[in-house]
């Protein structure tokens, strides 16, 4: 039987599993420095810092403006981000690594129903299933909480801004397909930083901690594996089909889940792996299945 060979797989899939782990360890690297005192408002003014230093330094490579075109647009995709980046790092911190990692992956909900009625794009029939099995697999994971299970029940407040996470991120991904006509990537990533740093350091100030180095260099890394995450992300879409690509970022859930057992010691509850089954299925169906709609149609 012949060995397996890393470089058999497809250069996208493997840029697509890079951005997954560096995500996942994001999240980890959030929810270990928040164990460890760090407060939310912190440690998305330490991610920005790093974010704005390596955004700013790749616009200058390229002889662009920072301003960009659309500054009105560019300026609202900064806070809308800005907004459900606090909204995600709250609900790792306040839920295990699995379960707020699943519930950021209902953002495909959002995107359409968004895509319909900011864009005007029609609901395809993958999408209306994807749907239908993310909000199955939602009120799944959730049930508990509907059914006074205490014992299996997530943190209701937490589970809610987790979702406010995932919408925010669509409507900042609806922005992003926008401004792509007219922006450049770099100019659109930069932007960002430019507002989640001024705004999370006002809002950290009244509980600043002074980390440790020890935390300090884990505050650094959450910036520096966003980045990973990011590059990742976009020499995937860059190298593959899209579709095939991002059917392979549901791979940072089993990172997660393997870094909440190791790290923090969370297991998930049968809840969890029957809905964010759901869940993702949903997802892959609508990175990967309007190719079967459109051969049915043909």
């Amino acid at each position: 039987m012949p060995a397996f060979s890393f470089s058999a797989i497809p250069v996208g899939i493997r840029f697509m599993l890079l951005s997954a782990l560096g995500f996942a360890l994001m999240s980890a690297c959030v929810k270990y420095v928040a164990v460890n005192g760090i407060p939310v408002f912190e440690i998305v003014a330490a991610r920005a810092l790093v974010s704005l230093i390596i955004s700013y330094t790749d616009v200058k490579r390229k002889g662009l403006s920072v301003w960009g075109n659309n500054k009105q647009l560019l300026l609202l995709r900064g806070v809308l981000g800005t907004a459900a980046l606090m909204c995600v790092y709250y609900a790792v911190t306040t839920l295990p690594l699995a379960e707020a990692t699943v519930l950021q992956y209902t953002h495909p909900v959002f995107t359409a129903v968004l895509g319909l009625v900011l864009l005007k794009e029609r609901l395809q029939g993958a999408t209306l299933v994807c749907i239908t099995l993310c909000l199955i697999g939602l009120y799944v994971m959730v049930q508990p909480n509907l059914n006074g299970n205490i014992a299996e029940a997530l943190p209701t407040f937490s589970v809610i801004i987790a979702l406010l996470g995932a919408l925010g991120s669509s409507m900042a991904y609806v922005i992003v397909r926008k401004l792509s006509r007219t922006e450049d990537s770099s100019v659109i990533i930069l932007y960002f930083p430019m507002v989640a740093l001024p705004i999370a350091t006002v809002l950290m100030w009244p509980q600043f901690v002074m980390p440790s180095l020890s935390l300090t260099l884990l505050l650094v890394l959450v910036g520096v594996f966003t980045q990973v995450g990011q590059y990742g992300l976009t020499k995937a879409m860059q190298t593959q089909q899209a579709g095939e690509a991002s059917a392979y970022a549901y791979i940072q859930i089993v990172f997660s889940t393997l870094l909440g057992v190791w790290i923090f010691n969370e297991v998930p509850s049968i809840w969890t792996y029957l809905g964010g089954g759901l869940i993702v299925a949903g997802a892959l169906f609508n990175a990967v299945g309007h190719r079967i709609f459109r051969r049915r149609i043909v």
